[in-house]
């Protein structure tokens, strides 16, 4: 995409969300009382998020392997972190979670702002005290019903090459008793390279793969299985 078309898209994401947003409070303050674990709210964000990648003609989206998800079930959910796309890219599973972000991601006008109204869970790196909150909170979402979506990579990859996962979201899995559900995302690198606003053409491919239990698992053995199946699954579709 030229550098023009590139500025057209992402003032079309700010004013997306700044139309988007007064209407999340709408749905935040009517549903909330009823609504504990915000579902209704993470299902109107769901459609906010999607609504960027089915307008962008240079992107077509493909989910592979939702019949993996159940929506009786609560998971820590796992996925590979390449490009900024990759938030929009993983709404498009369909499903209710609640993501864990770095905090500046939630001072963000609007679509931060949004985060917050849904409960999401904010994270300071390199900051002790912040994971031990952050590790606290996912423990009562996950008692009280809601999925958590992680990066265990830690931050977007330089190179589209799956860094080592961090223990967090494994540990987490464990001491809940909860199944890791591996998500693989690709073709998002192409389409949002790390550093940089420029869009690109690409084929962005979701695969949701078979939960991992937890039970009788090492954190360290969960994430070596985890890591293993979202490197075999990208590489498949490379």
């Amino acid at each position: 995409m030229t550098a023009i078309g590139s500025t057209l898209y992402w003032l079309f994401v700010t004013v997306v969300a700044a139309v988007m947003f007064p209407i999340a409070v709408v749905v935040w303050a009517v549903t909330a009382p009823l609504d504990r674990r915000r579902r209704v709210l993470h299902r109107f964000t769901t459609l906010w998020a999607a609504l960027y990648t089915w307008a962008n003609p240079l992107w077509r989206v493909e989910v592979r392997g939702r019949e993996h998800l159940h929506d009786d079930r609560v998971y820590v959910m796992v996925a590979n972190h390449l490009s900024l796309v990759d938030i929009f890219v993983l709404y498009r599973i369909w499903a209710h979670f609640k993501w864990v972000s770095k905090i500046e991601n939630f001072r963000l006008p609007f679509i931060g702002w949004n985060m917050r109204l849904n409960g999401y869970v904010p994270l300071r790196r390199g900051d002790r005290e912040s994971v031990v909150a952050m590790l606290a909170q996912c423990r009562t979402l996950l008692r009280e019903g809601s999925s958590i979506m992680m990066f265990p990579e830690g931050t977007r990859s330089k190179t589209g090459e799956l860094k080592p996962f961090k223990p967090g979201a494994f540990e987490l899995a464990c001491e809940a008793g909860v199944p890791v559900l591996p998500i693989a995302v690709a073709g998002t690198f192409e389409a949002l390279p790390k550093h940089g606003f420029a869009i690109g053409p690409a084929r962005l491919r979701v695969t949701v793969l078979p939960a991992i239990e937890s039970a009788e698992l090492s954190p360290a053995a969960l994430s070596e299985r985890a890591h293993a199946a979202i490197a075999a699954a990208n590489t498949a579709q490379a």
